[in-house]
């Protein structure tokens, strides 16, 4: 068996080894502390106690304004669109998207975003890259009504490249038990409303790389006209933050349950929220995605079905509501100046063909112009 050699004993003129020289500078991250902490102060709610900096973020709820609350908590990331803000060096909105991906969960059921705790992992630490990307989940904050009550930087030497980051979040948000939002409010007759998404928001960014970068070689700085913008810009384009304007119709119509666009797209998403024995039917032709759906479909000859489990195709959320409500919920939107439209209505499974992957969402017609 072999035997290792016996390390040599450190002399007067060995080199000191330290945290700094291993690639991890505590100092860079003490100064990223002190340039994001202006954005985190603007998120502050009153229930905060004390501010960044403490060993956990504290947070005091006022019981008398709950009979029965009930804490709902949601994780996320932002996936691949990270690899877009890494290559154009652009790193103050990719925040708006991880809040985005976190409260919008959370809403689902009818809670309201109190807080919200960020990681950022790097390969080196970088404070001015450090505090635009917390300007950008400070923003996100702000949106959603929450408070950023804390998180982590860590830098990762040798185990993530130099200029690579990875973000994730973690949210909790609070609802009346009596006034949870779910499958279990869901009834025949119900109509189903959809809220327009920003663009690709943050799914399907593997896909859409794959096609548009890979395949099609564009440019990220390529001026496309059907954007009005460059490709990099579009990419990059924010996640639509709902939790506010899903909180308001909720105040005030009578909300069978809402569900977030994310991963797997309109159909598996809005299935979640459908209780057994109902189906929902939604019509292609109320709406026309953006040119950025096209664009991808066409650049890497992706199937109708693909490209409707992948992306969102324009729909970042839905409102499931009792059809008396309609209107009522329509003009909350409409003043908020959220785009919104009538996408279907819920009916009785056993009086629908349901698709054959059983996600008891058909999709009917043709999208416009698409």
């Amino acid at each position: 068996m072999p035997v290792s050699p016996p390390s040599p004993e450190p002399t007067d003129d060995s080199p000191h080894a330290s945290y700094a020289a291993a690639g991890v500078d505590i100092d860079a991250g003490e100064r990223a502390v002190e340039q994001f902490r202006p954005w985190t102060e603007k998120t502050s709610r009153p229930e905060v106690m004390g501010g960044i900096g403490g060993f956990a973020g504290l947070f005091k709820l006022k019981m008398d304004r709950y009979t029965e609350p009930v804490l709902a908590a949601s994780t996320d990331g932002v996936g691949t669109k990270l690899a877009i803000a890494q290559a154009l060096d652009k790193h103050d909105t990719i925040g708006l998207d991880l809040v985005a991906m976190v409260v919008d969960d959370l809403v689902v059921c009818g809670a309201e975003p109190l807080f919200l705790q960020d990681y950022i992992a790097c390969g080196t630490l970088v404070p001015e890259k450090i505090s635009a990307i917390v300007k950008g989940i400070a923003d996100g904050c702000q949106r959603a009504g929450c408070a950023l009550l804390g998180g982590e930087t860590a830098e990762h030497p040798g185990l993530m490249q130099a200029g690579h980051y990875d973000l994730s979040a973690s949210g909790v948000g609070i609802v009346e038990a009596d006034a949870m939002l779910g499958p279990d409010r869901v009834r025949p007759g119900d109509v189903v409303v959809a809220m327009g998404s920003s663009g690709l928001h943050s799914n399907g960014y593997s896909l859409a790389r794959h096609v548009l970068l890979d395949l099609a070689r564009l440019p990220l700085t390529e001026q496309v006209e059907e954007f009005g913008r460059t490709l990099g810009e579009e990419l990059l384009e924010p996640t639509r933050i709902y939790a506010l304007d899903c909180l308001a119709v909720a105040a005030e119509t009578e909300v069978r349950t809402f569900a977030h666009i994310t991963g797997g797209g309109l159909a598996r998403n809005l299935s979640r929220v459908l209780p057994k024995g109902l189906a929902a039917v939604c019509d292609r032709g109320s709406w026309t995605p953006a040119p950025v759906f096209k664009m991808i479909a066409a650049l890497g000859r992706v199937e109708r079905a693909e490209m409707e489990k992948t992306f969102n195709m324009g729909v970042g959320m839905v409102a499931v509501i009792a059809p008396g409500d309609v209107d009522r919920a329509m003009a909350v939107l409409t003043a908020r100046h959220m785009p919104a439209w009538i996408l279907g209505d819920v009916q009785r499974a056993k009086d629908v063909a349901t698709e054959p992957d059983g996600s008891r969402v058909l999709m009917r017609g043709e999208h416009s112009r698409f």
